[in-house]
């Protein structure tokens, strides 16, 4: 999955709108090198979910994304994903050529967003997320890191269905850097396989994180290495999807770690 932010301030510094007027042309720009690189989704997020960011109105986060996606629908037979907690964003988006909403309140279950994807048809991305993106790195503490998000998701999972959205367009995430600390991102890493028993497909987004800076002690564009670490690491131990700024070096990755995975031993 390659990122696609329709903002000036995202973490990563790759905004479309940071010193530019043509957002759009820049979002078609970066698409067309993710879609060249490899990438199999493209995930568009018109407000930033960086820790502290502030929120903004659904008709501004509309004017970002729309023209975007609109575009990008036309140009590219790719799955599109809108990424938005908003209910009439994610309709807007859905109506515009999207088909997947990335929804990083996955686990606050708006009843209004989860009906707009079932009446669309279309797929949600379930995060685990303790508080906002403003509030959510304070006062961080769980007594039972994997348990507590397996259980968020697990009742985000039976909302979707009581609502009517089919199992098999539900995908989770449990939510690295979304409040949590750095060990807790490395614990996630460490026992990504015992959220297998949700049975649905599950997305990592760990890419240039600032977990990886704090162990590596980088900033936030020399933390290529680090992410590729977390991108095998997380695929041998069952990410389906993985969602990231650098697509071309990881996708190498993401086919190696795919070829050790389905090894099989030659015929002696």
């Amino acid at each position: 999955m390659g990122i696609i932010n329709v903002t000036p301030d995202s973490f990563s510094q790759d905004g479309c709108l940071k010193n530019s007027r043509d957002f759009v042309k820049k979002a078609i720009a970066l698409a067309s090198r993710h879609v060249r690189e490899g990438a199999d989704i493209l995930d568009v997020g018109g407000e930033s979910s960086r820790p502290g960011a502030r929120r903004i109105s659904a008709q501004e986060e509309i004017d970002r994304v729309i023209p975007v996606i609109h575009h990008l629908s036309k140009r590219f037979f790719l799955p599109i994903s809108i990424d938005t907690y908003k209910a009439s964003v994610a309709h807007e988006a859905l109506n515009a050529g999207a088909t997947i909403v990335n929804n990083i309140r996955g686990t606050d279950g708006d009843e209004k967003l989860l009906k707009v994807v079932k009446e669309l048809d279309a797929a949600i991305i379930l995060m685990h997320i303790r508080g906002t993106p403003r509030t959510m790195q304070k006062n961080i503490y769980y007594k039972d890191l994997i348990g507590e998000v397996v259980f968020s998701l697990q009742k985000s999972l039976e909302k979707c269905l009581e609502i009517g959205i089919k199992s098999d367009k539900i995908i989770i995430d449990p939510g690295i850097g979304f409040g949590k600390s750095a060990d807790h991102n490395l614990e996630i890493l460490n026992r990504l396989d015992e959220l297998k028993l949700l049975h649905r497909p599950l997305m990592i987004g760990t890419s240039r994180k600032s977990f990886i800076g704090e162990v590596l002690d980088t900033d936030v564009n020399q933390r290529l290495y680090g992410t590729l670490a977390t991108v095998c690491a997380s695929i041998l131990k069952g990410a389906h999807i993985v969602r990231v700024h650098d697509v071309k070096p990881t996708k190498e990755v993401a086919l190696m770690a795919d070829a050790i995975l389905h090894q099989s031993s030659a015929p002696e």
